[in-house]
């Protein structure tokens, strides 16, 4: 029998409130307060901290300015020279798989997290996420919101205050509430 854990990595119906996850989401929780609490000039503690959260790493160049939040923050992976503003935000009960090149403005969040739109279900604590993917070269603008199971590909520039509901091709600029192409690239 799958633990709940499993459940949610795999994309099916698990239990939000499940003690394991709750163990593991409050431990990262006191990284990140750590984390958000250095000086800004500390860049040496900043990425020693970012190691321990991050799953994945490309390479010693990633910057995530501060604050920054995330739920499991190993289930995240960045490519070569990553950058992200103020405020980034990403709930990552699945997978976030970032490009190499990519610059997150500030106020971006991402979730991968799913809920039913029944509140009786909603009110059980069942969820289950979607995974997002980033390609290379990607400027996400600020105050952007990337939803669940949405994939933008390699070269895209997503505009200031968009909602991107679906994924987005590569070479394109889109932008919006739902994001929609505007030009291409």
């Amino acid at each position: 029998m799958k633990t709940e854990k499993e459940k949610m990595l795999a994309g099916e119906v698990y239990s939000a409130i499940d003690p394991e996850l709750l163990r593991e989401l409050n431990a990262v929780k006191d990284i990140i307060h750590d984390y958000n609490a250095l000086r800004p000039s500390d860049t040496q503690a900043r990425h020693a901290l970012l190691e321990q959260l991050i799953g994945h790493m490309a390479d010693d160049k990633a910057i995530i300015l501060q604050p920054f939040f995330c739920d499991y923050g190993k289930h995240i992976s960045v490519g070569r020279r990553f950058f992200a503003n103020f405020n980034f935000t990403v709930l990552d009960e699945a997978r976030v798989t970032i490009g190499d090149d990519c610059f997150i403005g500030p106020n971006v969040s991402i979730y991968t997290a799913c809920h039913s739109t029944n509140p009786i279900e909603r009110n059980t604590r069942q969820e289950w996420a979607k995974p997002v993917t980033i390609g290379n070269n990607v400027w996400i603008g600020g105050s952007v919101t990337i939803l669940p199971g949405v994939t933008i590909g390699d070269n895209v520039t997503i505009g200031a205050g968009s909602v991107v509901v679906k994924d987005i091709p590569s070479n394109v600029v889109a932008v919006g509430n739902p994001a929609r192409v505007i030009k291409k690239v």
